[in-house]
């Protein structure tokens, strides 16, 4: 029987463009995810830095763009939160029949910019609908290492036979599943959060 339930949130609640930041850094440079861009990108999301060394770090390699244009280009990845995703949240919050709890891969940047996109109130309205409100950044740690899921599960005395876990990444869902969380891989543009409950 499910009790718990742990969201990811982008591509999940909140719509993202997912392509818009290599296009952009295109205009400046950029041609291909090489392992240093690799490690720079996950350091940052494991907040392993700070916001302005990643801007410096990647400046240095893409020495024509400005600041504030590798800023724009990071965050070009942000979309819309439909209001009907979050209304569906703070019902399935109300109804308390399960313990809800999110789990995203993100940093700083970003967050900065889902709280500007979608108005502190709204953020706020979000955030309280969850038990614990679980960014990788702070965690200093990222799906889909193992560590990660088992902090969750340890940290709020969670089976992982009772726990639901749904994210748009099967890599991310593969490892959880691996330590016997049940898993839903939503396929963006096809599945919608809203219907989770079908899924349990």
């Amino acid at each position: 029987m499910i009790k718990n339930i742990i969201f990811d949130f982008g591509d999940i609640f909140i719509n993202l463009n997912k392509q818009a930041p290599l296009l952009e850094m295109a205009k400046f440079g950029f041609t291909e995810l090489t392992p240093e861009l690799d490690g720079i990108f996950k350091e940052y999301e494991m907040g392993l830095m700070e916001s302005d060394e990643f801007v410096d770090k990647l400046q240095a390699i893409f020495t024509n763009a400005t600041k504030e244009q590798i800023r724009d280009a990071w965050n070009s990845i942000i979309l819309d939160f439909p209001e009907e995703r979050l209304t569906f949240i703070e019902k399935l919050k109300s109804d308390k029949q399960y313990r809800l709890f999110l789990l995203s891969n993100t940093n700083d940047l970003h967050i900065e910019k889902v709280k500007d996109a979608m108005g502190m109130q709204r953020f706020n309205r979000f955030q309280n609908c969850f038990e614990v409100f679980y960014l990788s950044q702070e965690m200093k740690m990222r799906k889909p290492n193992a560590n990660i899921y088992e902090k969750v599960l340890r940290d709020n005395k969670l089976i992982a036979d009772e726990t639901f876990f749904v994210d748009d990444t099967k890599e991310n869902i593969d490892s959880a599943s691996k330590l016997g969380i049940h898993c839903w891989n939503l396929q963006v543009g096809k599945d919608d959060v809203q219907e989770i409950l079908s899924h349990l």
